[in-house]
């Protein structure tokens, strides 16, 4: 189901962004980043129109890359990439306990690969939350093509002001997407809002771990990188992340970093020095052909002008994830599981 050739690549690229637009919105996109001069409080004010480019400059390279299902996973031996992937979204299901016909909230869904996988797992009716109209219109595709869309929908809307009434929700999730949120406290309430009293909110977080050094230069690169490469107004610690939860009027049932201990390392796939051929794309190898592929596309006007500045900046931004992985001062999976009192308003 997922786009698998160039020319579909080609096609995606900028997403809903005119074609001959893209260079600037590369540009101004950019700018919001330290490493070309950019400020934190500038990439807040402005994270709706930072993550609106952001996906849609990357969103046809990630699932030509990645698939339809854009978080990492930790994975067992023997178990592929894909494996891993879906076994992590049950996880997630079997934490939130979901129960058919449940009614559950996305945040920060991107083209649906998790919510798809979810609904046919646990059998509740998911609705996606994304501020990107790219991402939807291809989401609605893949679930018609996949037969949920009876029972999955897509919103866009804001996750900082959801359009829903409060205590409308059986179950919340996210995975690696409320780390775009400007405010982490603000965005929790927001979920805590939607959220029917005594249910569970669950998610994967981006964080900095309590290894990062705020002092240490080469830290502080790996970090910049990886918010430029990701589309990230600031990187949470996972201690801020917790404190958060609970100044949002949570419970915190438990919470971990699933990073630590795992057999196959997290950042694995985008580990030059690793070869796979079901993973070829993620490769060296198969970057360098993506990035000679794409240059070839741009040349000849099937690809906009901006494309290999994308494609830069995410080859980037991969290389700084494994170095934070390697260092241990990042993780793209730190778990945590939530429940709104009962008394909850």
């Amino acid at each position: 189901m997922s786009k698998a050739g160039a020319l579909d690549l080609a096609t995606g690229l900028g997403g809903k962004i005119d074609k001959t637009d893209v260079l600037s919105a590369v540009d101004k996109y950019e700018k919001y980043h330290v490493s070309f001069g950019g400020e934190e409080e500038a990439r807040k004010a402005n994270y709706t129109d930072m993550v609106n480019k952001y996906y849609d400059l990357v969103t046809s390279f990630y699932e030509y890359g990645w698939g339809e299902s854009f978080h990492f996973a930790h994975r067992w031996k023997g178990e592929s990439l894909r494996e891993s992937i879906k076994r992590h979204e049950h996880f997630l299901a079997l934490q939130l306990g979901l129960k058919p016909g449940q009614k559950v909230l996305d945040v920060g869904c991107g083209i649906g690969g998790p919510l798809r996988e979810i609904a046919r797992f646990s059998l509740a009716s998911v609705t996606g939350l994304n501020n990107n109209e790219y991402q939807i219109a291809r989401g609605k595709v893949l679930n018609r093509v996949a037969g949920v869309d009876q029972t999955c929908d897509f919103m866009k809307a804001d996750f900082m002001k959801m359009p829903f009434p409060e205590n409308n929700f059986d179950a919340v999730y996210a995975i690696e997407a409320t780390c775009h949120a400007p405010d982490a406290v603000g965005c929790y309430k927001e979920i805590y809002r939607v959220l029917k009293p005594g249910q569970y909110f669950a998610a994967y977080e981006w964080c900095m771990t309590g290894s990062f050094d705020p002092n240490n230069e080469e830290h502080q690169r790996i970090k910049a990188e990886i918010e430029l490469g990701d589309g990230l107004p600031d990187i949470r610690s996972t201690t801020q992340c917790l404190e958060a939860l609970k100044k949002a009027g949570f419970e915190v049932i438990w919470d971990k970093d699933l990073t630590g201990g795992s057999p196959v390392p997290w950042y694995l796939p985008l580990d030059k020095s690793h070869f796979s051929l079901t993973g070829f794309r993620l490769t060296a190898i198969g970057r360098f052909l993506t990035k000679s592929m794409v240059v070839a596309l741009e040349y000849t006007g099937l690809a906009p002008k901006g494309s290999q500045r994308v494609q830069s900046f995410l080859s980037k931004a991969a290389e700084a994830l494994v170095e934070g992985g390697k260092k241990e001062i990042f993780t793209p999976m730190y778990f945590f599981l939530a429940r709104k009192p009962l008394d909850g308003q």
